[in-house]
């Protein structure tokens, strides 16, 4: 038997071989690639080691997304690769939403020499620093000069002058690997996107059976957690009659249930969790907007927000999507708030006293077990409250026509379990807040910017090395923004996406403004009439679509059936009515809120 031995090519270029050698031995193993010819040095770096796993994405704006769901599911550094020119500003939006999602994406961009930057050459932009309001480290490497040295000599001799070529190009080997360092051991460290401007010269296909770039790599350095006297916060923390803590975004599984119990346990805390919390108890307020909203339409609402009023508000995890709790929290501020998180705080609530750098797990480990359980009405009388809208909620369910609010309430009681659900933003988020969510599922949403664009990208790179199935529920709008996304071959058979279509911008129609004129439903709404059934032959998904509430029951256990291949279900819902519902459901609970 013959053994055929596949020897390995490498880029000519050495900072293309500099590249993909430092992105090894960091780990970087997932790539995708979007197709162009200045940055072919290096694709061929990556695609030709098996230790890289390529991904090919036409459209940059769907490539970034794509990985930008690999790293989140992941919580590892995910590079994405282009060419030169507009190619790379299209990555911005996705590096925007790593930027405040705390996502480690490495943005690895080809780019022409210095000297036909600005001398009207094609394909030329200003590349270097080109994110620098939202990119942890830029780094813009230096051109090689033994590659191409005529073109330098033609264009740049004074690169060349008093120096020679090999001790030039030392110091350009030498200022690569620092730059390369710096930029992926923050990746690695901060958890922030870092972006590589990589500057190649022609001819860029060549390659050699050996590499000649001499690579110095330097790990990151271990840290210690933040000291800190507990003393104080335990003492804080006892003294509280009334505690509220409130959870963002947080990845599955990271609070231990023994802490949650002991929340849950204490009657001077009210936990508030959000959808993308992941966090869950029975003890807990998962739909905040159905604890807040129905006090803001009550003659007595100041009366009730002073009770809500926490002394000491703590919160951890990611962004927050509910608007009335920043609202409420923002008027009525705590006394104290304390931020666990070991990178970053934001002041959402202009009040934050104490940024706590730790892990929220580890610092919860540290103050519940030995803090003392108060003495306080806080949860019994807001519970009392919860229990109120719960049951309040079940009745508007059973009595209102088919639309989003119902349509959203049948379809997340029968994901299957186990399930990991990506949201997409806007109106499909915040109807997913008023809900409780099954607790084996996974919930993920791009709350960093909170954007409509790159849902369905994100989702199918978030599935790609997950087991379990991954159902998107999106809106119409979101969906066909990035409907480009479905253009890979990488969608898995389990892969669902939930259409809720309302034919335009439903969450205009919550908002304050006149809802009755064409200019309304041209510029706010986007009124259409589109369906994703073309797309769905085109991509070779299957499709269905209803209209109504029992073909919806009657579609869901067949679309959820994980057989057969990826699957869409267009869900039609009324356009003019959704929002009559759901503000309609705020007033019907606040209608006797609160009677005692």
């Amino acid at each position: 038997m013959l053994c055929t031995f596949v020897m390995m090519r490498y880029s000519s270029i050495p900072v293309a071989q500099t590249v993909v050698q430092h992105c090894k031995a960091k780990g970087i193993k997932n790539i995708v690639i979007s197709p162009g010819s200045r940055n072919a040095p290096l694709t061929i770096g990556f695609t030709e080691d098996s230790f890289f796993s390529c991904f090919s994405i036409v459209d940059e704006r769907c490539a970034a997304f794509f990985a930008l769901g690999m790293a989140q599911q992941s919580l590892t550094p995910v590079a994405v690769v282009c060419t030169s020119g507009s190619a790379l500003l299209n990555y911005y939006p996705a590096i925007a939403e790593a930027f405040y999602s705390d996502i480690p994406l490495v943005v690895i961009s080809a780019d022409r020499p210095l000297y036909k930057i600005d001398v009207g050459d094609g394909q030329t932009i200003r590349q270097d620093n080109v994110f620098h309001r939202h990119i942890g480290y830029s780094a813009d490497l230096k051109q090689d000069i033994e590659h191409a040295t005529d073109r330098i000599r033609r264009y740049r001799p004074d690169w060349l002058e008093g120096v020679a070529t090999f001790e030039a190009q030392a110091e350009i080997q030498d200022y690569n690997n620092a730059e390369l360092n710096t930029a992926f051991n923050l990746a690695l460290t901060s958890k922030l996107p870092v972006h590589v401007n990589v500057r190649l010269e022609e001819p860029l296909y060549e390659t050699v059976k050996s590499i000649s770039a001499l690579s110095r790599i330097a790990h990151p350095e271990t840290t210690e957690a933040e000291k800190i006297d507990l003393g104080s916060f335990y003492e804080l923390w006892n003294a509280a009659s009334k505690k509220m803590v409130l959870v963002g975004v947080n990845w599955p599984n990271t609070i231990d249930q023994t802490m949650l119990e002991l929340l849950a346990a204490d009657p001077s805390v009210i936990v508030l969790t959000e959808t993308t919390s992941n966090l869950h108890h029975s003890g807990f307020f998962p739909s905040i907007d159905s604890l807040i909203a129905p006090i803001e339409r009550l003659d007595r609402s100041d009366e009730l927000f002073e009770k809500l009023r926490p002394e000491l508000l703590m919160t951890f995890g990611g962004l927050v999507v509910s608007k009335k709790i920043k609202a409420f929290l923002r008027a009525y501020k705590p006394k104290y708030h304390w931020h666990i998180d070991p990178i970053r705080a934001f002041d959402t609530f202009f009040c934050l006293s104490s940024h706590v750098k730790w892990n929220a797990n580890e610092f919860l480990k540290k103050i519940l077990p030995n803090s003392i359980s108060k003495e306080s009405d806080y949860y019994p009388f807001w519970n009392k409250v919860k229990q109120n809208y719960e049951i309040k909620r079940k009745q508007y369910l059973s009595d209102i026509p088919f639309s989003d609010m119902q349509a959203f309430n049948c379809i997340i009681e029968n994901i299957p379990p186990h399930s990991q659900v990506q949201l997409a933003n806007s109106s499909t988020i915040r109807y997913a807040q008023l809900y409780d969510l099954p607790t084996s599922l996974k919930v993920f949403c791009n709350r960093g910017t909170s954007g409509i664009d790159g849902s369905v990208s994100t989702a199918i790179g978030a599935s790609i090395d997950s087991k379990e199935p991954t159902i998107l529920i999106t809106g119409d709008l979101s969906f066909f923004y990035d409907s480009n996304a479905l253009w890979n071959e990488y969608i898995k058979s389990n892969f669902r996406i939930v259409l809720i279509n309302n034919d335009g911008g439903g969450i205009f129609r919550i908002l304050p403004g006149d809802k009755d004129s064409s200019n309304f439903e041209k510029f706010f709404e986007t009124t259409h009439e589109l369906s994703a059934e073309h797309l769905c032959n085109m991509y070779d998904f299957q499709y269905e679509c209803v209209s109504d509430f029992d073909k919806l029951r009657e579609a869901l256990p067949q679309f959820y059936n994980m057989k057969n291949g990826p699957k869409l279900l267009e869900v039609k819902t009324p356009r003019t009515l959704n929002n009559k519902i759901l503000l309609g459901y705020f007033d019907f609970i606040s209608s006797d809120f609160i009677n005692h």
